[in-house]
């Protein structure tokens, strides 16, 4: 008699990633990276790694990817899109950050060309060259006031609970 249980390779699973909107005033941290032999713009952001908590995963892309050391004061929100670059889902927590440091000197991620600092009107002005409509829609949300407290999102990813 089959199974009732599905098998692991049935089940969908969904890219989760980090996105930090960092801002110092009107501007807010970018990063250029090479994405499949074109250049892109993007918030420091990257994957979820096992046993990360979410908000460790954000300061740590941002920190790999603009040599910005960050703290993250909100959730802003999380946004589920399919993408038109590998065609997956994306389940995508974007956080506000603040910056605190910068290690000029640090070596940045393989693909990351530079970190830089535009205004969200540089940012729109990109267009098609954004990595994903979710660069804007984070910014958008974080200037419409979207501020939810860190202590949302509850998490034990080594398996302990409190």
């Amino acid at each position: 008699m089959p199974s009732a249980v599905a098998t692991t390779d049935a089940i969908w699973r969904p890219h989760v990633t980090v996105a930090c909107v960092v801002s110092d005033g009107a501007r807010y941290l970018m990063v250029e990276e090479e994405v499949r032999g074109r250049l892109a713009y993007n918030q420091p952001a990257g994957h979820l790694e096992d046993r990360e908590r979410l908000v460790d995963a954000a300061v740590r892309e941002t920190l790999e990817e603009t040599g910005w050391t960050v703290q993250p004061t909100h959730l802003i929100g999380v946004h589920q899109w399919r993408s038109t670059e590998h065609g997956e889902g994306v389940i995508r927590f974007s956080f506000a950050a603040r910056p605190l440091s910068h290690d000029p000197a640090r070596p940045l991620d393989a693909g990351i060309r530079r970190a830089l600092w535009l205004d969200r009107a540089e940012i729109a002005a990109l267009g098609g060259r954004l990595r994903s409509p979710l660069v804007l829609a984070s910014i958008d949300a974080w200037l419409a006031g979207a501020r939810l407290p860190l202590d949302t999102l509850h998490g034990w990813p080594d398996g302990t609970t409190p």
